[in-house]
């Protein structure tokens, strides 16, 4: 390529004398060269990278695109199956384990190690990183409820295995036999107290009989004490297990001595009228950790449905307390 050549017309010779440029100026325009063509070349990557998809980058972005969609499917799947889970959790405290009498599992032992992400940002907002650590805690969350909640079905499984065990020492027969019942003296609640007229708690029923009318153990258990007991004269104690325990009252006569087993049905004592007491009766208590139930709850094996209407209708009706 040939070179440039300029020249500068000289007015007082009349002619054209060629003009040979100084070193800056040669210098400035090899510069003003370059940086022309940086400027095109950027432009043609701006434009190539923006509008023009090269093979490899094309079949790059079907892949990450790809990607992408898996990851929003798993995700999906991940959260409908840690639902599947929450509402096992929710059965298993709600249903199952009251069932069972069982405590129900906490949330922090549920999820003990494990810190539960309330929420999670939307794929298109996270980096490839981002993406993969929130499917893992997904996951992590979901392998950590799955064992849990299979421990917690061995448990219960367990439990179920000893329900008959557990049915077995249940208090669940009247002591004292509906054909030597006199007539239900007073029921569990409030009553006017006998001996000193204030209004007072009864916690448990009382049964009017006959001095030495049979009193039988309302389900398996071990006596734990069995002997006087201020207020309530002869007193008999069954521990059944499963936080239940009995109490039989006001005994004219005791048959059994404490550590020893007995079942459901066992003769134990006989009604007497021996303590805090005015007339022969049995005093019955059911307790539950310690804090006294309901009697009229616990005798659902040998009543009828009509004996078990009247003696619940007696029950809350009878105000009159003997002890």
């Amino acid at each position: 390529m040939s070179r440039k050549v300029f020249y500068k017309y000289n007015p007082a010779t009349d002619s054209y004398v060629r003009v040979y440029p100084s070193a800056k100026e040669r210098w400035w325009a090899v510069v003003r060269q370059f940086i022309i063509g940086i400027a095109i070349g950027a432009v043609l990557c701006v434009v190539a990278y923006y509008f023009i998809d090269f093979p490899r980058e094309k079949m790059l972005k079907q892949e990450n695109e790809h990607l992408r969609t898996e990851y929003s499917i798993l995700s999906r799947q991940a959260d409908e199956a840690m639902a599947v889970m929450d509402d096992l959790a929710a059965r298993d405290n709600n249903f199952y384990r009251v069932m069972l009498q069982a405590n129900p599992l906490s949330d922090a032992q549920r999820y003990a190690g494990l810190e539960r992400q309330k929420s999670y940002e939307h794929s298109n907002s996270l980096t490839d990183d981002q993406l993969v650590q929130s499917v893992t805690d997904k996951l992590d969350r979901l392998d950590h409820q799955v064992y849990s909640q299979i421990k917690s079905f061995d448990f219960l499984r367990q439990e179920a295995l000893n329900q008959k065990d557990r049915l077995d020492h249940v208090p669940a027969i009247q002591p004292v036999s509906e054909s030597k019942l006199r007539q239900m003296a007073s029921g569990y609640g409030y009553r006017l107290d006998p001996v000193y007229g204030t209004h007072k708690f009864h916690e448990g029923m009382d049964f009017s009989a006959p001095i030495g009318t049979p009193v039988y153990a309302t389900g398996k258990g071990t006596v734990i004490s069995a002997g006087w007991q201020s207020g309530y004269g002869n007193l008999i104690e069954i521990d059944h297990g499963y936080n239940y325990v009995t109490r039989y009252a006001h005994l004219s006569k005791i048959y059994v001595r404490k550590g020893q087993k007995v079942e459901r049905g066992e003769e134990i004592g006989a009604v007497g009228n021996t303590g805090k007491s005015t007339g022969p009766h049995l005093h019955y208590e059911v307790r539950l950790r310690g804090v006294a139930q309901n009697p009229v709850n616990y005798y659902f094996y040998d009543l009828t449905p009509e004996e078990y209407d009247r003696m619940v209708l007696q029950a809350e009706n009878a105000g009159h307390v003997m002890d």
